[in-house]
C-alpha cells in the first residue's frame, strides 16, 4: 500500500496546472453511416510529433484532452478504411467535430484482408469486451463456450464460472441479476443470441457490490439496423446437437421491434470414475451418463422513440427446458472380509421455465452526458426434477435393494426497481447518482421415498423445504473527472440487506440484517499517447447462492453426495489492482498485478459420515489472500491474422478451522490460453484455441493440470448473406478433471469428463431490407 500511495502522490504532483482543452467527435462509415468502434485516433503538433492518442468507444465516439491550445493535425484510421486527416485549431475549453466519415478502402476490400472486421476481443481501461459475433469458435456454442474464450474466465462442466481462478464472480444479463445465470443455465443460452460479454475485474460504485472476484455482464442482442432484417440459423452436431434460431427485426423512425427464437435438442455423454481407499478396503466406481436436453427460448421487445432524447424499452424473455438423463453406476468393493459388486441405474426428468419482463425509460438532455434512466425487471421461474433409482447387488449373491425416488421443486420471484442520474458538473467532471431495490423470494422443496411393498415411504426423514427471502436496498454516488493526464473516478455504495430463511418443518430459522459501505477508487494516468497506467480499488461482497444454502441433496451416488449449508455468511473482499495498457494499431498489451484479500470466504469441505458416505458442503473459513499477475496480449501482425494470448499466475494463503479441521494452507496455480484466427481468403476464416489450467491444491484436495483445444472454420457466401461454420470442441477429448481428496483414514480420487469431443456444422442465412430510416438514440441497455 505504501508503494501505491507514493505512486498516487507522484502522479498528482507531476500534473501541470494549465486549463484543459477537449477535442471530441464521432467516426462513422461514409456509405452505411454505421459507427466505427475501436478506431485509432491520434493528434500531432505542427512538426508531426505525436501529442495524444486514443481509440473510439463502442459508439464510435472519442475525446482527446490536453493542456494547451493551438493548431494540430488529427489522424483517424481503421483497418479497411482510408486514413482521415484534418487540421484542427483549439482555442477554447472544448471543440466538437461532430461526425467524421471514414471512406472504405476499395483496394483493401478487394485484397485478402480483414475488410474492416473488428477483433473479437477489446481491452479497455475498465473492462474487457468480447464481441461474440466476431469469433468463429463462439458461433455454434452456448454462452458457456463463449465465456471459456475470454481471458482469465473459465466455466467448469458443472456451470461454475470463475475469474482469475476465483469462483466469487457475479454474472449479470443486461446489467442485472438473472435466473439464466443460476447453476448450469448458461449452457441453455446460445452464444449467437448474445451481442457482447463484458468482464470487469474492479467494478465502480455504479455496479452492485456482489462478486468478490468481479463482474461478468452478458448483453443480449437487440436490433440496430433500419427497416426489416433478420436471419435463420440451423445447427447440426455429433453427438446430437440440433438447433434452430430464427430472428426478425424491424426499425423505423419511432419504433424498433426485435425478436429471437431458439430451439434445440442436445445429447451429452459423460464419464466419471472414483477410486477410494479406506484402511484395508477399497472401492472402484465407474459411471456412464447419457443426458438429453430439449430447450426453447424466446426474446422479444420494442423500443419506442418518444423523441430524440426520450426512449422507452419493454422486453420479454422466456427460456424453457425439458431434460431426460440416464446414468449407470458400477461399484466394485474389495476388502479383507469380502468382495461385492453393485449396479445402480438412475433416470431423471427435469422441467424448467424462466420468465423475465424488463422495462427501461431513458431521458437525455441538451447538455452532453446528462442522463436519467429508470429500470424495472420482474423474474419468475420454476423447476421440477424427478429421480428414479434402482440398485442391485450382483456379487457374491444377487439381491435387489428397494427402489428410491426423489423430487426437487423450486420457485422464484424477483422484483427489481432502479433509477440512475448522470449530472455533468463541468466539461471534464461527471457526477453519477443511483438508487436500487430488489426483493427476491424462493421456495425450495425436496423429498425422497423408498419402496416398501406396493407403497413408497419417506426415506431417512428427507421430506422438507426451504423458504428464502432476500431484500437489498442500495444507493451510490460517484464522481469522475480528468486533470491533464490523470483521470479519476471515486465512489461510495451503500447496501442494506435483510435475509430470512426457514425450514418447512420449522426446525431451521435464520434472520440476517446488515448495512455495509463499499468504497471504490479508479485512477488512470496517460503515460503517452498509446499507454496508460491504472490503479484501481474496490470493496466487494460475495453472498452465498441458494444452492449453497439448501441443506438437501440428491442421492444418485451411493458413495459421494453434495449438500448446502444454511449457516453460511457472506464473504467480504478488498480488491487492489495495478495495471498498464499499451494500445497501437496492431498491438495491445495489458499486464496487471492484483491482490484479493477476503474475510470469511466460502470453500468446500469434504468429510465421511457415520455411514461411510462422503459429504461435500460449503463452509466459511477465516481468511484468504490471493496475489496474482495477469497478462493479456492482442497482436495483429498482418491484416489477415489475429493473435491473442492470456496468462494468469497467482498464489494464495488460507486460514481457518471447521469442525476441528485446519484449513491453513498456501499454494498457487496458473492458467492460460492462446488463440489464432487466420483469414485464408476474402470470406474464409479459420480459428484455433488452446486452453491450459495448471495443477492446484487446497488443504484437502489436489487437482491435476488440464488442457484441451478447439478448432473452427467459417465461410461467407452470397455477398455475406449466407454463412457456414464448422467447429469441433475438446478435439482430443482431453478435458478431464482429476481430483484427489485426503482425510483421516481415506484417500478419495475422482475423474470427471462431462462430454467428449463434439463436432458441429451451422448454416446462417441473413435477410434484410436496406430502407433508409433515421437513426434514433439508443436506450440504456448499451
Amino acid at each position: 500500500m505504501r508503494t501505491i500511495l507514493t505512486l498516487f502522490l507522484f502522479i498528482w504532483l507531476s500534473e501541470p496546472g494549465a486549463k484543459a482543452q477537449t477535442l471530441s467527435g464521432t467516426l462513422a462509415d461514409r456509405n452505411t453511416r454505421h459507427l466505427v468502434a475501436y478506431a485509432t485516433v491520434s493528434l500531432l503538433d505542427t512538426t508531426g510529433k505525436p501529442v495524444l492518442g486514443t481509440m473510439t468507444d463502442e459508439k464510435g465516439k472519442f475525446a482527446l484532452r490536453l493542456n494547451k491550445g493551438g493548431a494540430f493535425m488529427l489522424n483517424c484510421s481503421f483497418v479497411g478504411y482510408q486514413p482521415l486527416s484534418r487540421t484542427v485549431t483549439l482555442t477554447g475549453a472544448g471543440t466538437d467535430l461532430g461526425i467524421l466519415l471514414l471512406i472504405p478502402d476499395a483496394l483493401q476490400l478487394n485484397e485478402v484482408t480483414i475488410s474492416g472486421q473488428q477483433p473479437a476481443l477489446h481491452l479497455q481501461p475498465d473492462k474487457k469486451v468480447f464481441e461474440v459475433g466476431k469469433d468463429v469458435l463462439s458461433q455454434n456454442g452456448s454462452v458457456s463456450d463463449a465465456l471459456n474464450g475470454i481471458p482469465s474466465v473459465a466455466v467448469s462442466p458443472q456451470g461454475e464460472v470463475s475469474l482469475r481462478g476465483n469462483t466469487g464472480v457475479t454474472v449479470l444479463v443486461n446489467g442485472r441479476r438473472s435466473g439464466l445465470t443460476q447453476g448450469s443455465a448458461l449452457e441453455q443460452l446460445q452464444a449467437d443470441q448474445v451481442e457482447r460479454i463484458e468482464v470487469v475485474t474492479s467494478p465502480s460504485a455504479r455496479y452492485d457490490a456482489s462478486g468478490s472476484a468481479g463482474i461478468i455482464n452478458i448483453v443480449l442482442k437487440k436490433n440496430k439496423k433500419s427497416g426489416f432484417n433478420g436471419q435463420v440459423k440451423v445447427v447440426a452436431g455429433v453427438p446430437n446437437d440440433t438447433r434452430i434460431n430464427p430472428s426478425l427485426n424491424y426499425k423505423s423512425d419511432k419504433f424498433n421491434f426485435f425478436s429471437t427464437l431458439g430451439m434445440r435438442k442436445s445429447d451429452y455423454k459423460g464419464l466419471y470414475t472414483t477410486n477410494q481407499v479406506t484402511g484395508t478396503s477399497s472401492l472402484n466406481m465407474g459411471q456412464d451418463e447419457k443426458r438429453h436436453d430439449d430447450g426453447k427460448m424466446l426474446y422479444l421487445g420494442a423500443d419506442y422513440f418518444i423523441s430524440d432524447k426520450r426512449t422507452m424499452t419493454a422486453a420479454y424473455l422466456w427460456n424453457g427446458t425439458h431434460d431426460h438423463d440416464k446414468t449407470v453406476l458400477n461399484y466394485n468393493y474389495s476388502s479383507l472380509e469380502a468382495d461385492s459388486t453393485l449396479v445402480r441405474n438412475g433416470e431423471s426428468w427435469e422441467q424448467r421455465n424462466y420468465n423475465q419482463l424488463e422495462y427501461n425509460y431513458t431521458q437525455l438532455f441538451s447538455r452532453a452526458k446528462q442522463k436519467w434512466t429508470v429500470d424495472l425487471q420482474y423474474d419468475w421461474w420454476d423447476s421440477n426434477k424427478d429421480w428414479a433409482l434402482d440398485t442391485r447387488k450382483s456379487y457374491p449373491v444377487s439381491f435387489d435393494y428397494p427402489n428410491i425416488r426423489t423430487n426437487t421443486r423450486n420457485e422464484n420471484r424477483d422484483l427489481l426497481v432502479q433509477s440512475d442520474w448522470a449530472q455533468p458538473i463541468s466539461k471534464e467532471t461527471l457526477l453519477e447518482l443511483g438508487i436500487k431495490t430488489e426483493n427476491r423470494h424462493v421456495q425450495y422443496d425436496f423429498f425422497a421415498q423408498q419402496q416398501a411393498g406396493d407403497d413408497y415411504l419417506i426415506y431417512k426423514g428427507l421430506d422438507n423445504g426451504l423458504n428464502y427471502s432476500e431484500r437489498i436496498h442500495s444507493g451510490y454516488a460517484q464522481l469522475g473527472s480528468k486533470a491533464g493526464k490523470l483521470s479519476y473516478l471515486g465512489g461510495l455504495r451503500l447496501e442494506i440487506t435483510g435475509i430470512r430463511a426457514s425450514g418447512r418443518d420449522g426446525q431451521y430459522q435464520s434472520r440476517r440484517n446488515y448495512v455495509r459501505l463499499f468504497p471504490t477508487l479508479h485512477l488512470d494516468y496517460a503515460l503517452s499517447t498509446v499507454s496508460t497506467l491504472q490503479v484501481h480499488y474496490s470493496r466487494r461482497i460475495s453472498r452465498p447462492s441458494l444452492y449453497q444454502l439448501s441443506p438437501y441433496m440428491e442421492l444418485t451416488d451411493l458413495n459421494a453426495q453434495n449438500t448446502g449449508n444454511p449457516d453460511l455468511n457472506p464473504a467480504y473482499s478488498n480488491l487492489y489492482e495495478l495495471g498498464f495498457i499499451y494500445r497501437s494499431s496492431t498491438l495491445t498489451i495489458n499486464p496487471s498485478l492484483y491482490v484479493q484479500d477476503s474475510r470469511h470466504p466460502i470453500t468446500d469441505y469434504t468429510f465421511r459420515n457415520t455411514e461411510g458416505t462422503f459429504i461435500t458442503l460449503p463452509v466459511n473459513i477465516t481468511r484468504e489472500t490471493r496475489e496474482g499477475f495477469e497478462l493479456n496480449v492482442l497482436y495483429n501482425p498482418l491484416n489477415i491474422l489475429q493473435l491473442n494470448a492470456d496468462l494468469n499466475l497467482y498464489h494464495f494463503w488460507q486460514s481457518g478451522t471447521y469442525h476441528d479441521f485446519d484449513f491453513g494452507f498456501s499454494g498457487g496455480s496458473s492458467s492460460g490460453r492462446f488463440s489464432a484466427q487466420w483469414k485464408l481468403a476474402k470470406t474464409l476464416n479459420v480459428q484455433g484455441r488452446y486452453y491450459y489450467n495448471g495443477p492446484s491444491a487446497n488443504a484437502q484436495s489436489r487437482n491435476r493440470a488440464i488442457h484441451w483445444a478447439d478448432f473452427g472454420i467459417s465461410k461467407n457466401l452470397l455477398a455475406d448473406r449466407l454463412s457456414v461454420v464448422a467447429d469441433v470442441t475438446n478435439i482430443f477429448d482431453s478435458r478431464r478433471y482429476r481430483t484427489t481428496t485426503t482425510g483421516p483414514g481415506y484417500v478419495f480420487s475422482t475423474m470427471s469428463r462431462f462430454n467428449g469431443a463434439r463436432y458441429r456444422l451451422s448454416i446462417v442465412y441473413k435477410f434484410k431490407n436496406n430502407a433508409t430510416v433515421r437513426e434514433a438514440k439508443t436506450g440504456n441497455r448499451n
